[in-house]
């Protein structure tokens, strides 16, 4: 356990909104991380490399220009965020634009990772329960859905340490404000630029580090688990 006074209330604040924005950036985009991957995997149609580039376009672009389209496109004066604001849906300098952030520059890491766990899935298990003349919807839940656990569990991992990680984007979109949008990379970053916050700064660091293992751990661990399960049922 982290000592509570090991760390000061705005370094807590950014270790809390960070795990916020992370958990919430992985689980809104894992279920369309899922739906894509098994696109890519299973079907092949006019456009595929396209739409397979733009799914991976975060990886290639440099952040500071993915949240630059993120402001210029949720900005409250762009296309999308003007018709959202009425609603009462802001994005830009708000904690959830920092998970909109998050969720987008993570997701081409889970894609990849489910899409190979789809790819390793054998068609025959699941032409045998088609043969069995089960719905393809129960087949994808009691067949396919299973197998690809690991993958899944692999995807939403690699989803969260980037989402704990993510600054470029975050920081252009969002910017950096105490209490609001400032997560663990803002809040070191920040640190460093004053004389006195180097130690502070490491602190963060070392948090950082422990939060990313303990993810990495936990999926190992549940990633064993679900393989021990499918192949008792073998």
């Amino acid at each position: 356990m982290i000592p509570t006074d090991w760390l000061g209330p705005q370094e807590w604040q950014a270790v809390r909104l960070s795990l916020r924005v992370a958990a919430v950036a992985t689980l809104a985009s894992l279920p369309l991380a899922v739906a894509v991957a098994w696109l890519l995997a299973r079907r092949r149609f006019p456009g595929h490399g396209l739409v397979s580039g733009i799914v991976h376009l975060p990886l290639i672009l440099p952040p500071v220009v993915t949240g630059y389209l993120l402001l210029v496109t949720f900005g409250t004066q762009g296309p999308v965020g003007s018709l959202l604001k009425p609603l009462g849906i802001v994005f830009a300098f708000r904690w959830t634009g920092a998970a909109l952030a998050c969720g987008i520059m993570s997701f081409p890491l889970m894609v990849r990772a489910i899409r190979l766990g789809f790819e390793a899935v054998d068609p025959k298990l699941e032409q045998a329960a088609a043969t069995l003349g089960a719905p393809r919807a129960w087949i994808f839940l009691t067949v396919t859905l299973p197998l690809i656990m690991p993958a899944i569990l692999a995807g939403a991992t690699l989803g969260f340490a980037k989402a704990m990680g993510e600054f470029g984007a975050t920081i252009t979109f969002v910017s950096n404000i105490p209490g609001q949008t400032q997560t663990l990379p803002s809040a070191i970053y920040a640190l460093l630029q004053v004389p006195s916050g180097d130690a502070a700064a490491l602190r963060l660091v070392l948090v950082s580090v422990v939060i990313a293992m303990g993810a990495v751990l936990v999926s190992e661990w549940l990633a064993r688990r679900m393989a021990e399960r499918i192949e008792a049922r073998r």
